[in-house]
Formats: C-alpha cells, structure tokens, sequence
C-alpha cells in the first residue's frame, strides 16, 4: 500500500509532542510525550497527492510512521512514532535509508506523563494549552 511512497514520497513531520492512550477500567488515559527539554521532535511520514473523486481536486496528504515503543512508552503502549534526529534527516528524505532508521526512539531524553481526557473529544478546541497540562490520575 505505501511501497511507492516509502521509496520516493517521504517527509518530515515536525512536532512538540504526541499523545497516546493507555487503556484502563475506567476508558482510556491521555498521555503526552514530548522531550524533556520541550525541543521539537520529527516524525518520519510518508505523503502523497491524490484527487477529490467529487472535486477533481488534486489533495496532499501525509502518514506518520509507527514503530514498536521502547520500554519507556511500553509502559501504556505498544507503539510510538519513528522519531528521527536532525542527523537523519537528509538521509530519510533522499531515500538513501530505510527501515533501519524505523526503530523505537532513545527513552532517555523522552517525558510522558498524563494529560486530559478531553484530547480525546473532537470538542476540544484543538488550541487549547490546558489539553497538555499534567493532571493526576
């Protein structure tokens, strides 16, 4: 399915964190996760362009890529985003690397802790700082 973009449609996907859940008795618990010093992180992703059947008109359109998660986001998920450092950067987008570039991020320069279960709603304004506020659980 992403065979031709995975070889010539990549891109990078800047972030200041992400979010996953971990399942409880009571629903799901928002986490965030971000970098401890609060840099930006980069996905690697995949895009491609293709057209709206009703419109005609041509849409981009981008994937994050999933990787298993290191022990430290194992704790509530079993996956997380392939984060690349600025030294790959070059290298992922030219195709000149591949999978080996996939694989689970350094832990220790990751915090995760967890956050509103508002980010869960479509209801949730999607600017709202509260949404990355540490709560207690």
């Amino acid at each position: 399915m992403f065979r031709d973009a995975f070889k010539r449609k990549r891109c990078l996907i800047p972030a200041s964190g992400y979010y996953e859940w971990q399942s409880t008795p009571s629903g799901k618990q928002s986490y965030e996760c971000s970098t401890e010093i609060w840099s930006a992180l980069t996905i690697a992703g995949l895009w491609d362009e293709w057209k709206d059947i009703e419109t005609g008109v041509p849409l981009r359109s981008c994937t994050m890529i999933i990787t298993t998660a290191n022990d430290f986001v194992g704790k509530i998920h079993d996956r997380m985003p392939a984060l690349l450092t600025p030294y790959q950067f070059d290298s992922w987008l030219s195709g000149g690397a591949g999978p080996e570039l996939l694989r689970p991020w350094d832990q220790r320069s990751l915090q995760m802790y967890p956050v509103s279960r508002r980010v869960n709603s479509s209801k949730a304004a999607g600017d709202d700082p509260t949404l990355i506020e540490r709560i207690e659980v």
